[in-house]
């Protein structure tokens, strides 16, 4: 019943920057946390960030303090993550996640995620 779908990968090199979106449409009204996981190969999905859509309340991982910033957009239903000074051990599979549930202990837990973007590719080279 939501809909998520990532844009704005690419092939960066290291020390540049790049921008995610995550449009949601459907029963956006029912989204009360996204965030962003990403997954390189042979590794498993990891939290990257998460934002609550009411308050805006943020949570990173540590891997990527200081250097991401997710954001978002009320009115275009749309979800950021604004990344900087990235490293080659930045790429991955970066995937939107989205959650209706009211409440949820730990944000940083993929399973606690309703639903799933296809994913976009971010490949950092230096």
């Amino acid at each position: 019943q939501v809909q998520l779908e990532e844009s704005g990968g690419g092939l960066v090199q290291a020390g540049g920057s790049l921008r995610l979106s995550c449009a949601a449409s459907g029963r956006t009204f029912s989204t009360y946390l996204m965030g962003w996981f990403r997954q390189a190969p042979g590794k498993e999905r990891d939290f990257v960030a998460r934002i609550t859509w009411s308050s805006s309340s943020t949570l990173y991982a540590d891997s990527v303090k200081g250097r991401f910033t997710i954001s978002k957009d009320n009115a275009e239903n749309t979800m950021y993550l604004q990344m900087n000074s990235l490293k080659p051990e930045d790429t991955a599979v970066y995937y939107c996640a989205a959650s209706s549930r009211g409440s949820i202990r730990d944000t940083t837990d993929q399973y606690n995620y309703d639903y799933w973007g296809q994913g976009i590719q971010v490949t950092v080279d230096s």
